[in-house]
């Protein structure tokens, strides 16, 4: 009988070994092609399970699936070492063996040895090789075996061989390529993207078979962009009819996206495309990625943007542009918690895990829209879920807007990440902001191109876009909610409709409340981030309703609604934070140039804790001295906060003060990511401990952390999770995930339920948990909250108090 590899659900049909391997071979293969290291990437695909060539594997899938309520009690069946353990043994201990063959080994041991958790250390804080410990010292059962059976099914060892010195002969062209990275950090986004590759092929071929599926590769020609490409174009040339079409502001917003078109014809690289808030960014940044992926074949075009808000808006802008509600996703959060836990006892059998494991979260949209948190977590957190998605983010344009909103932890990271990808994966980069921040002068550079700059005569620009005066009462006096109540009271007697934007959602939430106590008759709404993204949505849709009939309405919000979200008041008070921030709270502000020119408000909120908030807090300091500044002298900046010179001096400042947090420092071991990922082994503080502990080097030519690094990486400071919450038609989604679906089903839940997910700190998981108002779905792989936990007005209730809502009329 042959080798089993898996067994479907519906059928017990039996995929072989060979099969598994030779069609996960043939995918990461399609994968690494496009960075020209095909074989690199083939390697692990066909090696990966090697260790299920053993009748121990065998045995135990029979017995698991015949036997599904109690399977077999045995101890972990290890699948995964062997094809590490073999590339080690033939190629990292004979003698007289190449140093690149070894450094191979090293590469796609590592990912073939992991692919059921994360990528292993070299050598960790301990002073222990994870590596080593599982290639060398691990004895493997019927070892002799699975080599014999794979040289026998799957590939020949002179076929073998040659592979081998193609996938080396890969291995030293891409080190070869001239680059800014050292040599550690090409090796571990190698490593990284060899991993991705393997991760993705092997859970898509699984699912191919488990659906009983042979295909089913998405329509990624150029064909697909062109079509895009004409609507856009339709939907641009009928701007030039309407009315306003010849008035200053929109001029501009068609010379900026004409600029944008021309420049798509450059080669790929890395361009900043500075636009003023108000300027149509989104469809001139579209315009120069759609003409771009055309002229070069780009695979796929990705927004990155910082707030689930925007990518609300902006998908829904460029579905409704493209009329296409089908190859556009949503990616916000993971539903599904993701760790380095992925039991390979339960690989081969379809159980909810499984599932949930296989479900489509790769990334292979053509066009796609995610948060600056997902796109950091592909390269650096932990799981396989994350790193699966890299793969597909060569050969794109990647679009990251308001690129100022990188965590400052994680800036460094950040650049290392996007010269990877200019360098070696052939994606166009754009950094879309009003306020370019200053991330070439940190250590680890950004290589933006010379001339890099897409828009023209920017300064020109800037001061034609200029709709708004900021009106500076921070440095005259202080204000609390209660002040600031009285003040509202007294803008809205000479405005229609104000936006206050303050630090905290407990601030915000506060001064609602008290407006709401007037009851002075003018709607007062309330966003923040305690709403999911279709309770926020369907608020500001009314908001905007109030403010296109004229009527009086005012908005109170934290920072998620003034990146990118397009709304207009006629005033806005912003609480003082850092200039990029301000910057973009006065883009709601007479943001089409509706009126002459209107006021935005800057204020100094005594209540605010920004203790934990860190980044406002030094914004807001940076920003005081900026403003005192202005005030003694109106010549300084060019009298004006928002001007270049003005955000040149902040950004600087502010990084300057963030120095020593550039480079994501871990407090537990006390070391910075960027040393864990890509120190060099002679300057490695864990190898020169290993040297002078054991008297001898690590037999490696590696000794980076990669796991350690993951395990400690968290965007944001305090570690987050997802819950679905039981909003309109989250209620139904959480009814359907926790019934017996498909993997498709599930995955087109997932997808769903996107729009109907928060995310809580662990305090916050912890009081709700006390305070019975959440509970587990899928075998405690996905949290939703009960009814109480879910407030109507302000989205999460911590107290689990919110089904008392009833209508007492």
């Amino acid at each position: 009988m042959s080798f089993i590899a898996h067994i479907r659900e519906k059928d017990k049909q039996i995929q072989t070994v060979e099969e598994h391997l030779l069609e996960v071979k043939k995918l990461a293969e399609s994968y690494g092609e496009k960075i020209n290291i095909k074989h690199v990437t083939g390697l692990a695909g066909m090696l990966h399970d090697l260790g299920k060539y053993t009748n121990g594997f065998k045995e135990y899938i029979i017995e698991a699936v015949n036997n599904p309520d109690s399977p077999p009690k045995r101890g972990k069946i290890d699948h995964s070492t062997a094809g590490g353990k073999l590339l080690y043994e033939y190629f990292h201990t004979q003698a007289n063996i190449s140093p690149f063959k070894q450094l191979l080994a090293e590469i796609v041991g590592n990912a073939i040895i992991s692919h059921h958790s994360y990528l292993q250390d070299f050598l960790d804080p301990e002073l222990e090789s994870k590596y080593l410990n599982r290639v060398r010292e691990k004895e493997l059962d019927e070892f002799a075996l699975s080599k014999q059976q794979f040289f026998e099914k799957v590939m020949n060892e002179k076929e073998f061989y040659d592979y081998v010195d193609h996938a080396v002969a890969e291995l030293e062209r891409f080190l070869a390529k001239n680059s800014i990275q050292q040599f550690e950090e090409k090796v571990m986004f190698l490593t990284k993207f060899t991993f991705s590759s393997l991760i993705d092929a092997d859970r898509t071929n699984t699912r191919l078979f488990e659906e009983n599926k042979i295909d089913e590769a998405f329509n990624r020609t150029e064909n697909l962009f062109s079509r895009y490409y004409q609507k856009l174009k339709s939907k641009i040339d009928s701007f030039k009819n309407q009315q306003s079409a010849q008035n200053q502001i929109n001029q501009l917003r068609a010379q900026m996206s004409e600029q944008c078109e021309t420049f798509a014809e450059k080669q790929s690289g890395i361009y900043t495309l500075s636009i003023p808030t108000g300027g149509g960014k989104t469809l001139a940044s579209l315009r120069y990625a759609l003409k771009h992926a055309k002229l070069y074949n780009k695979k796929r075009i990705i927004y990155v943007v910082p707030y689930t808000t925007i990518i609300e808006q902006n998908a829904e802008e460029v579905r409704n542009i493209l009329q296409d509600h089908v190859n556009i996703l949503e990616h916000h959060s993971n539903i599904i918690e993701d760790t380095n836990d992925d039991d390979e006892n339960q690989d081969g059998i379809v159980n909810v895990q499984q599932k949930l494991k296989l479900a489509r979260d790769n990334w292979d949209s053509p066009i796609i829209f995610t948060t600056m948190v997902q796109f950091l977590n592909v390269f650096y957190a932990k799981g396989s879920r994350n790193i699966r998605r890299l793969h597909n983010l060569s050969e794109s344009v990647i679009i990251f807007d308001e690129v100022q909103k990188v965590p400052i932890s994680c800036v460094s990271l950040f650049n290392q990440a996007l010269n990877f990808l200019k360098t070696y994966c052939y994606s166009s980069i754009i950094l879309c902001t009003a306020t370019q921040p200053a991330l070439d002068f940190v250590e680890h550079k950004l290589e933006i191109n010379t001339e890099g700059e897409i828009i023209n005569n920017l300064d020109h620009v800037i001061e034609a876009f200029k709709r708004v005066e900021i009106v500076d009462m921070a440095n005259k006096e202080s204000f609390n909610n209660e002040k600031l109540c009285h003040f509202i009271d007294e803008k809205m007697n000479e405005v229609q409709s104000l936006l206050v934007i303050l630090n905290t959602k407990s601030v915000v939430k506060n001064l609602y409340n008290l407006l709401k106590e007037k009851e002075n008759q003018i709607p007062v709404y309330h966003l923040s981030t305690s709403m999911c993204a279709a309770h926020r949505n369907e608020i500001l849709d009314e908001v905007r309703m109030r403010l296109s009939a004229g009527d009086k309405v005012i908005c109170i919000s934290t920072q998620l609604i003034e990146a990118g979200v397009d709304i207009s008041f006629e005033c806005v008070i912003r609480s003082l934070a850092g200039l990029d921030s301000v910057a973009q709270a006065a883009g709601r502000c007479n943001r089409h140039g509706e009126k002459e020119m209107q006021f935005v408000y800057v204020i100094d909120h005594e209540e605010e804790n920004l203790d934990h908030l860190k980044e406002i807090k030094v914004g807001k300091q940076v920003s005081k001295r900026i403003l005192i500044d202005i005030q003694k002298d109106k010549q300084k900046h060019g009298g004006n906060i928002l001007s270049r010179q003005a955000m040149e001096r902040f950004f600087k400042e502010y990084f300057t003060q963030f120095k020593s947090d550039l480079n994501y420092f871990i407090p537990r071991i006390k070391k910075n990511m960027t040393e864990l990922l890509t120190e060099s082994k002679n300057r490695n503080t864990y190898h020169q401990a290993y040297m002078s502990n054991k008297g001898e080097k690590l037999p490696l030519f590696l000794a980076n952390s990669y796991y350690t690094a993951a395990e400690n990486f968290c965007v944001i400071d305090d570690h987050t999770t997802s819950v679905i919450v039981p909003y309109k038609e989250g209620e139904e989604i959480i009814a359907q995930l926790n019934s017996n679906q498909s993997i498709a089903d599930l995955s087109r839940e997932l997808r769903k339920a996107q729009q109907y997910t928060i995310n809580l700190y662990s305090h916050e998981l912890k009081e709700l948990d006390q305070n019975g108002g959440i509970v587990s779905y899928l075998d405690g792989k996905i949290l939703a909250l009960k009814e109480g936990a879910y407030n109507r007005e302000f989205g999460l209730d911590l107290q689990n108090e919110s089904g008392f809502e009833v209508n007492m009329f």
